[in-house]
């Protein structure tokens, strides 16, 4: 099979939705067609690897940069903890892409292990910031408590806990999903 079809077939499909899910546009992963290692060339899937990629790490700025400004807003312990179960939910959708079932199993295990790199490295860097608030001079009982609470709601249990309703979950890089205007 060439994967040559008049519409651009499984690629442009792929394509087309990484390109609106990095945007952060309303794109549905659950239509994609499934994608088979012998349905391209080398060079096509280095080309389909980068789109994926690259969407990915978009998200993930996305993501990382949303976290940053909430967990700086947050005032007490239980505001950032909620931030962080918060967040959980878009590193979920990130994953749950890295891993689709449409994908080549050899490909979606590079790319969950990417993504859980990327998570776990943004976990270390909230707490080597803890130790340098501590360098600072903050309060280390304060430093403790909240280094109690970014482990109690670490972002890496996205890689061990399913996903479920849980109503405090959203995705912070997400458009809003509705506006409250005051009456």
């Amino acid at each position: 099979m060439s994967g040559l079809w008049g519409d651009g077939g499984p690629y442009q499909a792929w394509v087309g939705f990484l390109g609106r899910w990095a945007a952060l546009e309303p794109a549905d992963p659950a239509g994609l067609p499934p994608l088979a290692e012998e349905q391209y060339d080398s060079d096509t899937w280095v080309r389909l690897t980068q789109h994926l990629t690259s969407a990915l790490n978009t998200r993930l700025v996305t993501w990382a940069e949303h976290l940053v400004r909430a967990l700086g807003e947050a005032r007490d312990e239980f505001s950032f903890g909620r931030e962080l179960a918060q967040a959980r939910t878009g590193l979920h959708t990130i994953r749950a892409l890295a891993a689709h079932p449409g994908l080549p199993e050899s490909l979606r295990t590079r790319l969950t292990e990417l993504v859980d790199g990327e998570i776990t490295q943004v976990q270390a860097q909230l707490e080597r910031n803890l130790d340098a608030e501590t360098r600072r001079g903050t309060d280390p009982r304060l430093v403790e408590r909240r280094r109690r609470t970014l482990r109690d709601n670490a972002l890496t249990a996205t890689f061990t806990v399913s996903r479920g309703p849980d109503a405090w979950s959203y995705d912070p890089a997400a458009p809003p999903r509705r506006r409250i205007l005051p009456g």
